[in-house]
């Protein structure tokens, strides 16, 4: 009995075992697609397994990102919210005002997208940089706090209408974001999207292994020459962000000022965090927590990493002698490839 149930299963085994074969045949024969270009002010550049381009496609998602979030956009629905114009919010933007509110909550108030009239202030926002007086820093300071804003009924609700919304911690990760829900809803597995250094990424890379981001190190470049690679990580179906001073900074009196606002005090942060990079679920979160322990410092963003074990940190800062030392959650032991 047992031999003539084995002569039936032989069969049914072989036309697995080809089945499986042709199907691993068939998505090795499906070419990677490479997409790149402009978009939130910086450069994107997207990978991913599929038999046509979807480019058009791909820019039409970032459109919506843009007409959501971008204050560089006039028709925006965050423009018209900095002008007062009580605009009915989408769903993007409402799902970034919600995450943007509860990481401000979990890092107390380390994020917070009301700092854009401080960035504005300090140059930051415009590129035309100067440092203002104690007394212009503390008279913007009565309009920053999320605990000034709310979102209620679809529409914003200011304690004042000076206050304005910055969402550049948070948006370029939302836009990868949704790049990748719509990779995904094509049926794609294979992919690697990559807005301005924050990324998302699925399955496996053209070379049928892992993704493998690098961590840039962080050398004085404002001009973004410098690509030496601090670390490389092993990542895939994860999200990356990393947020640094290395790069957008401006030296004023010998002295040099970063572009990361600290919501507390109105002024750059001053401290030996020079690079946070965070590995999450999502690219949102991943950006606005990178964005946070920029302006916490390494030792209150471990305390912020403590009660958060989804997240994965690699921190790379200054010691007392000048030279560049890592820290990295234990967790991100087994990703780091050198």
């Amino acid at each position: 009995m047992n031999k003539k149930k084995l002569i039936w299963q032989i069969p049914f085994l072989a036309l697995l075992i080809i089945g499986t074969v042709l199907i691993v045949m068939q998505q090795r024969s499906i070419p990677y697609q490479h997409d790149e270009g402009m978009v939130f002010g910086t450069v994107y550049n997207i990978t991913y397994q599929y038999d046509s381009d979807l480019k058009q496609d791909i820019e039409a998602e970032l459109q919506k990102v843009d007409n959501s979030l971008s204050p560089f956009n006039k028709g925006s629905i965050i423009s018209k919210v900095n002008r007062n114009e009580n605009p009915e919010v989408n769903d993007m933007f409402a799902d970034v005002f919600t995450l943007a509110e509860e990481v401000s909550a979990q890092t107390g108030g380390a994020f917070d997208i009301t700092v854009a009239p401080l960035v504005n202030m300090w140059g930051f926002g415009t590129k035309q940089f100067h440092r203002p007086d104690k007394e212009s820093v503390d008279s913007l300071m009565k309009f920053v706090g999320f605990n000034k804003i709310s979102l209620k009924n679809k529409h914003v609700v200011k304690q004042d209408p000076n206050i304005q919304l910055d969402c550049s911690g948070i948006a370029k990760g939302y836009g990868c974001d949704v790049v990748a829900r719509f990779l995904r809803s094509k049926g794609i597995k294979n992919f690697m999207v990559e807005i301005g250094g924050e990324v998302v990424t699925s399955g496996n890379s053209e070379k049928r292994v892992p993704w493998k981001i690098g961590v840039t190190k962080p050398t004085d470049d404002s001009l973004q020459e410098n690509q030496e690679l601090q670390t490389v990580l092993n990542v895939t179906d994860k999200a990356m962000a990393t947020s640094g001073n290395y790069r957008n900074f401006y030296v004023e009196g010998g002295k040099k000022f970063a572009h990361t606002i600290d919501p507390h005090t109105g002024y750059p942060v001053q401290h030996s965090l020079l690079s946070s990079t965070v590995l999450a679920h999502d690219c949102a979160t991943a950006d606005a927590y990178a964005t946070s322990f920029m302006v916490l410092g390494i030792d209150k963003a471990k305390e912020v990493l403590k009660k958060h074990p989804e997240l994965m940190a690699y921190f790379i800062y200054s010691d007392a002698k000048g030279n560049l030392q890592v820290w990295f959650s234990p967790s991100l032991k087994d990703k780091i490839v050198n």
